[in-house]
């Protein structure tokens, strides 16, 4: 299993430490020949945000073919932050007002409200988290 999460795309704007990456995320079979007469073929065209290089021989200029690069670790978590967690706080408010109220759909209510200051304190570390699950580039050569 690779370690690594790779994407190949073009420069679009670099702002300081910044670059915005423009990459095309294919199906498993968008590569293959037949992929423009082939109905079961997807591809969605997606914008990643990550960090410049910091060498000299590898900077980079819009328009430049780079490799963006992530570990699977970043991933995970950002699935985890993303997806997982937000389940369980979900399922521990529906439980919680479910026993204490019996009232089901003000459990519902209560379940989806709650995710209303989870994302708002990931808004808030949104820095924080950026630091931690950032792509990093390289350049093709």
């Amino acid at each position: 299993m690779p370690q690594e999460i790779r994407h190949e795309g073009t420069v679009q704007r670099i702002d300081g430490a910044t670059v915005r990456v423009r990459i095309v995320q294919s199906a498993a079979c968008g590569g293959c020949a037949a992929k423009q007469i082939c109905s079961s073929s997807e591809s969605k065209v997606k914008t990643i945000d990550a960090l410049a290089p910091t060498t000299g021989s590898g900077r980079v200029a819009v328009g430049d073919k780079v490799m963006v690069v992530g570990t699977l670790g970043q991933g995970m978590a950002a699935v985890v932050w993303a997806y997982v967690v937000p389940l369980f706080v979900l399922l521990a408010v529906v439980g919680a007002v479910v026993a204490l109220s019996g009232n089901e759909p003000l459990a519902a209510l209560c379940a989806i409200g709650s995710l209303v200051p989870y994302y708002a304190l990931l808004y808030a570390f949104r820095h924080r988290l950026k630091r931690r699950l950032s792509f990093a580039i390289k350049k093709n050569l």
